[in-house]
């Protein structure tokens, strides 16, 4: 395997929505490779504007940057000009450095992963914060939620925003095409045994899952958002060290500040790694915090639309209007053992493309 490909193998493990992946490689020399992005706006309601798929890009594109580094070659990143924002091209060119050392984060690529499920509660040391925030200074800043009052705050928040998760028709066939069944891994989608959902839950979930008929019937009868938002929202979200929302300094408009969230957060992320953290990411609340902001009728559910105006005006309570505008990412955090089940991702030959015009599946 040559040196570049290296980098792309290493790179491939980025985070992204649903594990998506909305990414292609192009490799054009051996100091040359073509990022072919592409988004999931118009079949993903959590999409908005493509702005979650533009944070995954950025986390790539870091990935990149960092593996890069393993070879001691620095990553020169170049959006190209004139391309639509749903389809994204970057050029990335290795460039030697001389006396460039492996940054310590590549060791932790292949190791990040989502704990969903119930971490320590102890506090974080002031020395663990100060690394994270380290990692995404200058450009962004933590805003941290620790005391167990504010961490019931944000599990209730969590608790509000999965009541639309679960009732919005526009979200259903998203769930019901993330999830692969019966499952410790999955290439593409994300494994049942990931979801941090107990083996009665999941029965039902999967049951409910094979029709909007059925999830509006439970839903409408049975109470069917109650279990799983007690298990998977308001239980992790108390067992936990801290919450924790990463701010821009200005609010973010273009695809660039979405890009350059997307680096930071797995800066973050995998520095949460080296420090033997685990974290959850929870960014719905601002998709359906920026909808109601907008007026965008987002759903044909009035109901819904009335509870993300609810969101949006807990999150400026809890971060204050502007603050909340500025906000790109948000998460739990907390000391425990890593997931065991978890999404892996396509081989790097699924994800290679002859062409630099070929696009992503």
């Amino acid at each position: 395997m040559t040196k570049v490909m290296e980098v792309l193998e290493l790179a491939r493990w980025a985070p992204s929505g649903d594990n998506s992946q909305p990414w292609r490689f192009a490799v054009q020399s051996e100091d040359h490779v073509v990022v072919l992005g592409s988004d999931t706006r118009r079949h993903c309601v959590y999409d908005l504007d493509g702005h979650p798929s533009q944070i995954s890009i950025g986390a790539l594109l870091e990935t990149i940057a960092l593996a890069a580094t393993r070879f001691g070659w620095r990553a020169d990143i170049e959006r190209r000009s004139g391309g639509s924002d749903e389809h994204p091209v970057f050029d990335v060119r290795f460039r030697p450095e001389a006396g460039l050392q492996q940054d310590p984060l590549v060791a932790q690529i292949t190791e990040r992963r989502v704990q969903r499920r119930a971490l320590l509660r102890r506090r974080l040391a002031s020395t663990e914060k100060s690394a994270l925030e380290a990692a995404v200074a200058p450009e962004f800043a933590c805003v941290w939620f620790e005391p167990l009052s504010e961490r019931a705050r944000l599990a209730r928040l969590n608790v509000a925003n999965a009541k639309i998760r679960l009732t919005l028709p526009e979200a259903y066939s998203v769930h019901r095409d993330v999830i692969e069944w019966d499952a410790q891994q999955s290439e593409t989608r994300v494994p049942d045994s990931a979801l941090g959902a107990s083996r009665g839950s999941l029965r039902l979930m999967r049951w409910a899952l094979g029709s909007w008929g059925r999830v509006s019937f439970l839903n409408r009868y049975l109470g069917g958002t109650v279990m799983p938002r007690l298990e998977l929202d308001l239980l992790p979200g108390l067992a936990c060290a801290a919450h924790c929302v990463l701010l821009a300094k200005q609010p973010p408009a273009s695809i660039d500040d979405y890009v350059a969230a997307g680096r930071a957060l797995q800066r973050f992320w995998l520095t949460a790694t080296a420090l033997g953290l685990q974290f959850q990411p929870q960014y719905t609340p601002l998709v359906f915090a920026r909808y109601a902001r907008g007026g965008v009728s987002f759903t044909r559910d009035a109901r819904r639309r009335r509870d993300a105006e609810a969101i949006r005006q807990r999150l400026d309570a809890l971060l204050g209007s502007d603050a909340a505008q500025r906000a790109v990412f948000m998460g739990r955090i907390g000391a425990g053992a890593p997931a065991t089940a978890r999404s892996v991702r396509r081989p790097l030959r699924e994800l290679m493309v002859a062409e630099a015009s070929s696009r992503p599946a």
